[in-house]
């Protein structure tokens, strides 16, 4: 198995080459960047050539982009102003474009197969005019990643807009048929459950995001971790994730962990506690795959 870690883990850091270095160390074999400027400034050429340089001596490969998602993301805050493909006022729709291609301009120095793409954000409904939106967007953008050699997978997200029935409704009707998309299995959870919503999307996934959550919110622990430390109490109607039943379902599907840095990790060992969770959970995962495979 690939040990793929999404760099969102320490959103809050800025990506050094030091911390880039540790990820290496810890038997990672590839990252998901994160592109949000104040932990990873994708605009400066100096960061990414820095950057691209640890990549290559530590014989680490990037898997993936994770296109911006906020205009001004500060690691100080959960959220800010979202950077939408779907707004409906083509300005700022157009400015989200613009920030999306300045990410995909990378691959001239860092080599990436992947840009995962959020729809829009959580809160948007499900409205035929924010698909307009999001179809002017992405046939702009699949031109211009396609150039570059990167492919766009469009990510299941909380919310009604980006279900995975709604994504592949989208891509359908749209005809976009270059577009594939991101399975997370964390929101899924949140949703309709793991099974139906990767039933739904199965023949478009190329990649993933693997997280763990008690189904009430957006976690982003590691794997195993809500059903290990979670009372029966504590979770939502869908219960804990069936760990063992997805990943039999994701077994040719890259996984990305895209977990989320615990406060309880306090200074100076938390980068080290994350990248120890981290490794635990691999080693666990690993050995379920290997265990479901025929003998």
């Amino acid at each position: 198995m690939n040990r793929v870690l999404s760099t969102y883990v320490f959103i809050k850091r800025k990506l050094t080459p030091a911390l880039l270095t540790e990820i290496g160390a810890a038997r990672i074999n590839a990252v998901e960047l994160f592109c949000a400027r104040p932990h990873f400034d994708y605009r400066s050429g100096d960061v990414v050539r820095e950057l691209a340089n640890v990549l290559r001596d530590s014989n680490m490969k990037v898997h993936s982009l994770h296109a911006p998602t906020e205009r001004d993301f500060s690691g100080r805050r959960d959220s800010s102003v979202p950077l939408s493909i779907c707004d409906i006022d083509r300005s700022r729709r157009l400015e989200a474009v613009d920030e999306i291609k300045r990410a995909l301009d990378l691959a001239e120095v860092l080599s990436f197969p992947y840009l995962v793409q959020h729809l829009g954000s959580s809160r948007d409904p499900n409205d035929p005019r924010l698909l307009d939106a999001a179809f002017s967007s992405l046939e702009h953008l699949r031109i211009f990643a396609k150039e570059r050699g990167v492919t766009i997978a469009l990510e299941n997200t909380p919310g009604e807009l980006a279900t995975p029935a709604n994504l592949r409704q989208f891509l359908t009707g749209t005809r976009l048929t270059d577009i594939r998309l991101c399975f997370d299995i964390g929101h899924a959870h949140l949703g309709d459950g793991v099974a139906k919503s990767f039933e739904t999307m199965r023949e478009l996934v190329v990649t993933s995001h693997i997280h763990d959550n008690h189904g009430l919110k957006d976690e982003h622990l590691a794997p195993y971790e809500a059903s290990e430390n979670g009372r029966k109490a504590e979770y939502g109607v869908s219960g804990p994730i069936d760990w063992k039943a997805a990943l039999s379902e994701l077994n040719s599907v890259p996984l990305v962990f895209e977990l989320k840095e615990q406060p309880a990790w306090a200074e100076p060992t938390a980068v080290s506690a994350t990248l120890d969770a981290a490794r635990r959970a691999y080693d666990r995962v690993e050995e379920e795959l290997a265990a479901a495979r025929p003998a």
